[in-house]
């Protein structure tokens, strides 16, 4: 029917001319107006300035809707994961509801809906009658009045302060005269703004029918399984019935002794019947058609609305967990909302299409490899697996899954200990633990720390194990230094007392001393800097700490922080803050601000270029090469492994993934090395697991080669090794050590100087800075061979030698016809050579005969 705005006769038809007529006629003032207002002690010849003074502006907000959280699919199609409602309410336009419900509405509700200018004059008179008489003020109401008092509720139940929403929805739902006046007002002044069908609508989209149950779409879905414009006679005629008194003739209650299956429903089939006759009544409908309808039973086909993240499994196993966090999003996201009740009644009010980041084709790989390699629940220990994936360069999280079954219901919760509300894989604000130790794979940072101050992969250290490790720099500690005690000796997986290690060599086999003996270069500080910079934090909420063991990993973050990270590795430094969401639409169409990514240089693109050429090593033969995919994809990772074996990780990246893998106790200290599931040892399935996601996305977005290495941090600082000859041991070991270099004493060795002082190094001249540098000190045991030319005979030269310290001089005679003397013309060794002093030197004499 086209839109019907009342012109100013219909207008004077209705209450305001009922108004105006109460003027020159006091009939209808007494038999309205002035009854109700008797009530309030209101005198009659005010009557019409009062309510010429109500307000007759009402601001018809957006309706609460429910909304709705999409994944993407393989062929990059958004899928329905979840939905979220105070109201279930699906908005329709005019043309997607039924004839038969606005029949069946106006026909019950208001049969001279489109005679009257907002209020119906004879249901007003006939409602006021019977209230004068003392009983209840009766209905009466228009539709539009009925609009307007649902839209008011509306406005109450949106406010978020409790006491604030208690107050609004008392004043627009109390039976008193005002109230129904301020109604009556606000109603003809919704008639002069909206057109008929407009208010129709409206009142059909707003309505209550029972539960949580709201509009003739979401009712249609919920009751008969179909929607507004496929609802037939008697369905439309049951729908319409509910609204009458929505909770107690709701269809989904079949045990209901009054109003349920056994009974057949007939509290609803009255008023069912109710609405048919009216709408014969008023010619909307055949008497074929009544009597068929008439004659039917009420059947309903309860089609319950999903509601809450436990129904994403139905889309992707697993999922749960990442809807879970989308939500959390909506909750802590000042762009939201002011506060946090604030932006969780505008997610469940607002009617969102929340349009994730998830990506239904790397979320079903992890999940489907931790459902077949990790059980959900163990005799053997609190076992917890994670794997989550985040894009580089851009923050989204493309899949995040675990070894548990997601429910947040505290029944469901306590059958079984494979069910879980916890979120492994996030910071405890987003719904998750307080994290879990990342092992190795924090040594990172002192890798990008390490190239950062200038020094170079090809470098090394002095990893040797040692107690005390002495005095580290820590520029925010108190003083500027802390110190290690002979208390923390870490060793190296592989057993032994370590040795001199490049930064290559550390990272590609994960040496433990090695990073310490970096680190003992380093800043303390500068490597919790560079690991908040590329975006990881305490899971806590806390600052991340740092002193010499944290070196090794033992700060707890969260894998998605860690996935971060090892994405600002591949995607040349720049770090993204990890969204869930890509936008957010509104039923209107129109987009809000999403949580933006607020990607930056969290890591010099140089740096992490040389970085990468480290973790990309790990795959040839360190401690990566079990995580191998072979399907050309350049790949960097690293192993993470804690104390006594309790968590370890396998985290890495291609230049279009980045993968976070972990198998560890949720909670206690069972050692996974001691541990044996059908898949294998515990320790290692993160190794079977990380190569089905990698080769999962690998397949769908590829990847590129890593950016080219800085030439200057290949090989780092090559410095001159210090002559500490003539020094004393202690003074060379200081000398070599404050140059930068590792120290080691080789022992005595043949020298001229005195026996106790250093002679030599090696290596010596121009080395790498940080290599190990063994000095050798003199045993005394050589002397310089005297020069013994002028010497005229051989007892004069012995005297020479023996002088210098030589203790076996012998001579040699050779023939000489000029000499009229014997003359001394040579000594072995030479003169000027050193030699042991208690080595034979021999004297060459010159004679005319020997």
């Amino acid at each position: 029917m086209p839109q019907q705005h009342r012109t100013a006769t219909g207008v004077l038809g209705g209450f305001l001319g009922f108004l105006g007529l109460s003027v020159a006629a006091g009939v209808l003032v007494t038999a309205t107006v002035t009854p109700a207002l008797a009530v309030t002690g209101i005198a009659t010849n005010s009557t019409i300035n009062v309510f010429d003074g109500l307000p007759d502006y009402l601001a018809l907000d957006e309706l609460a809707q429910k909304s709705n959280i999409y994944a993407t699919d393989s062929a990059g199609n958004p899928q329905l994961l979840a939905s979220f409602y105070q109201q279930n309410r699906i908005e329709v336009g005019w043309d997607q509801i039924n004839q038969f419900v606005k029949d069946a509405a106006i026909s019950a509700e208001d049969p001279r809906f489109y005679e009257h200018g907002g209020v119906d004059l004879t249901g007003t008179i006939r409602a006021v009658a019977i209230s004068a008489t003392g009983r209840d003020l009766q209905g009466g109401s228009s539709i539009t009045q009925q609009y307007v008092k649902n839209v008011l509720v509306q406005k109450a139940e949106a406010i978020t302060d409790e006491a604030k929403m208690k107050a609004a929805y008392e004043e627009a739902t109390k039976a008193t005269p005002e109230r129904k006046l301020k109604e009556m007002r606000m109603a003809i002044g919704l008639e002069k703004r909206y057109g008929k069908q407009d208010i129709l609508r409206g009142y059909l989209n707003i309505a209550g029918f029972g539960g949580r149950t709201y509009g003739i779409e979401a009712a249609a879905n919920y009751y008969f399984a179909t929607t507004a414009a496929n609802l037939n006679l008697e369905q439309a005629a049951a729908l319409m019935a509910i609204v009458n008194n929505p909770e107690t003739l709701r269809l989904d209650r079949p045990d209901s002794e009054t109003n349920g299956a056994a009974n057949g429903y007939a509290l609803t089939l009255e008023r069912r019947n109710y609405v048919l006759d009216q709408m014969i009544k008023e010619g909307k409908i055949t008497e074929e058609q009544y009597f068929w309808a008439y004659r039917q039973p009420i059947t309903p086909t309860i089609n319950p609305a999903s509601t809450g993240c436990q129904t994403a499994v139905n889309v992707s196993p697993g999922a749960g967990y990442f809807c879970d966090y989308v939500t959390r999003v909506f909750q802590n996201n000042p762009i939201f909302g002011a506060t946090e009740d604030e932006r969780w009644a505008a997610f469940n009010r607002g009617g969102y299409s929340v349009f994730t980041t998830l990506d239904l084709d790397v979320q079903g790989a992890a999940q489907a490899a931790i459902d077949e390699l990790i059980p959900r629940v163990s005799d053997q220990l609190d076992i917890g697996a994670v794997s989550v994936t985040v894009q580089p360069g851009t923050g989204r999280i493309l899949a995040m899954a675990q070894n548990k079954d997601y429910s947040n219901d505290p029944d469901v919760l306590a059958t079984g200990a494979n069910y879980s509300a916890v979120n492994y894989n996030t910071d405890v604000d987003y719904g998750g633990s307080t994290g879990f130790q990342p092992g190795s794979t924090y040594k990172t940072f002192t890798l990008a720390e390490w190239l950062k101050e200038g020094h170079g992969l090809n470098e090394g250290v002095d990893g040797r194990k040692r107690s005390p490790w002495g005095t580290f720099k820590d520029s925010c500690a108190d003083g500027g230094t802390v110190y290690a005690g002979s208390d923390w000796n870490p060793g190296n997986d592989e057993g032994g007392n370590g040795g001199q290690y490049t930064a290559l060599q550390s990272t590609k086999q994960s040496i433990n001393t090695g990073f310490i003996a970096m680190a003992k270069q380093l800043d303390l500080c500068g490597i919790r800097k560079t690991a908040e910079s590329m975006g990881v934090h305490r899971a806590d909420g806390g600052p991340l700490l740092q002193s010499p063991a944290t070196v090794l990993g033992t700060n707890e973050v969260a894998p998605l922080s860690m996935a971060t990270a090892f994405a600002t590795f591949a995607s040349g430094g720049i770090t993204c803050d990890p969204i869930a969401i890509d936008r957010v639409v509104k039923p209107d169409g129109t987009e809000i601000p999403v949580p933006p990514a607020n990607c930056r240089q969290g890591l010099e693109a140089n740096v992490a270029a040389t970085a990468n050429v480290a973790l990309q090593a790990t795959f040839n033969g360190g401690t990566t090469s079990s995580s191998r995919i072979g399907d050309g994809i350049p790949l960097i990772g690293k192993t993470g492994t804690t104390d006594n074996n309790e968590a370890t990780w396998m985290s890495g990246a291609s230049t279009k993934a980045a993968t976070v893998v972990g198998v560890f106790n949720a909670t206690g200290h069972v050692n996974l090395r001691r541990t044996y599931f059908d898949a294998g040892q515990a320790a290692t399935i993160r190794h079977k697991i990380w190569p089905r996601v990698m080769a999962t996305a690998n397949a769908k977005f590829g990847g590129d080669a890593f950016g080219d290495p800085d030439p200057s941090l290949i090989n780092g600082q090559s410095v001159q090794v210090p002559d500490v000859a003539g020094k004393t041991i202690e003074e060379a070991q200081k000398l070599l050590e404050d140059a930068g270099f590792g120290f080691e004493n080789g022992g005595a060795g043949d020298s001229a100087l005195p026996a106790g002082q250093a002679a030599s190094t090696n290596p010596s001249g121009t080395v790498p800075k940080g290599s190990i540098v063994t000095v050798y000190t003199s045993n005394g045991l050589l002397g310089v061979i005297p020069d013994v030319s002028g010497a005229g005979n051989f007892d004069a030269a012995k005297a020479a030698i023996q002088g210098a310290g030589f203790t076996n001089v012998g001579q040699k005679c050779a023939v000489d016809p000029a000499a009229t003397t014997p003359k001394v013309t040579g000594v072995d060794p030479p003169a000027g050579t050193a030699a042991r002093k208690d080595g034979k030197v021999t004297v060459t004499v010159s004679k005319t005969s020997c």
